[in-house]
């Protein structure tokens, strides 16, 4: 079994398609538990009904599945200071 440590290391390498910023840098990861099989965690949603939320969930479960695990994932909402630090982020790192 990978430690927590190892799957954020895989994680970390997932960058947002429109930004040049981890999800995991734009806070957009949380909450990460694993066990045998599975590693379950927080997808942080700026804004409700994304439209890209699959992309995002997709691009996190193929790297944990190409290293042998299954994602869980759920999903909430930023807090007003989660999104003003992913706003800044978004605008300084958009790859338009």
């Amino acid at each position: 079994m990978k430690t927590k440590e190892e799957i954020l290391k895989v994680i970390s390498e997932v960058k947002h398609p429109a930004i040049d910023y981890s999800l995991v840098d734009l806070g957009m990861i949380k909450d990460i538990e694993i066990d045998d099989t599975t590693v379950s965690l927080t997808f942080v949603f700026p804004f409700p009904k994304i439209p890209i939320a699959e992309s995002l969930i997709n691009s996190i479960a193929t790297p944990l599945k190409n290293i042998g695990y299954t994602l869980v994932p759920s999903i909430i909402l930023m807090t007003d200071e989660e999104k003003a630090k992913f706003i800044k982020m978004e605008t300084d790192g958009w790859k338009g």
